[in-house]
């Protein structure tokens, strides 16, 4: 018989408790509900967080870990250009569900507007995860001007966080209208913004 780990452990409450509350949100989802879809003892969860808080802020590092090496792995792609990795980036939103079943990755989306205003810890985790896809795109930005793919302009972090918000806002209207017309005009926006160079994978 294969005894449970630390991480193991902590990890399925993490995953859980995410599936639901892409769903339902962060506020209106109690413990028990966690626990009882878990299959996890009350006394277990306190084990590995000290309150609700500090498991929202957990659940926000640990989408923010998978998400950043996710776009890691864009950002390094060689065969790409930077306008091509960053429109490879921004295609994915589009991806999306528009009907509000969203995939981990819009966990941001789904709990910014609302936890925000909740926890001042989880509002940084969130500043501290937005701040590293920030921090990438403004990478991609300046390869793109380096193989001249992104003409020159404002600051590359300037670009990479109007992009960034950009498109927060698109899936924001998007889950409100339930359907994709804002990520079209995100899109074309975002074209506007990086010329007219093409998005090519290199030799």
């Amino acid at each position: 018989m294969q005894v449970r780990t630390f991480d193991d452990t902590r990890e399925h409450l993490l995953a859980t408790g995410e599936d639901i509350m892409l769903g339902k949100g962060f506020a209106a989802v109690g413990l028990a509900e966690i626990l009882q879809q878990a299959g996890v003892p009350k006394g277990s969860f306190y084990h590995y967080f000290g309150s609700k808080e500090g498991y929202g802020v957990a659940l926000l590092e640990r989408f923010f870990a998978a998400y950043l090496a996710s776009l890691d792995a864009i950002v390094s792609d060689t065969s790409l250009n930077g306008r091509a990795k960053l429109l490879t980036y921004f295609g994915r939103w589009g991806e999306i569900p528009s009907d509000g079943s969203c995939e981990s990755r819009c966990l941001v989306v789904k709990l910014t507007g609302e936890v925000s205003d909740l926890s001042a810890a989880m509002r940084q985790a969130l500043e501290r995860g937005i701040a590293g896809v920030i921090e990438r795109l403004g990478a991609c930005v300046v390869i793109g001007r380096a193989d001249r793919s992104i003409p020159p302009g404002e600051a590359a972090d300037t670009l990479a966080a109007s992009l960034y918000q950009l498109w927060l806002g698109a899936a924001l209207v998007a889950k409100v209208q339930r359907d994709r017309s804002p990520f079209a005009a995100a899109r074309q926006t975002t074209e506007t913004l990086l010329g007219g160079m093409p998005a090519t994978k290199l030799s």
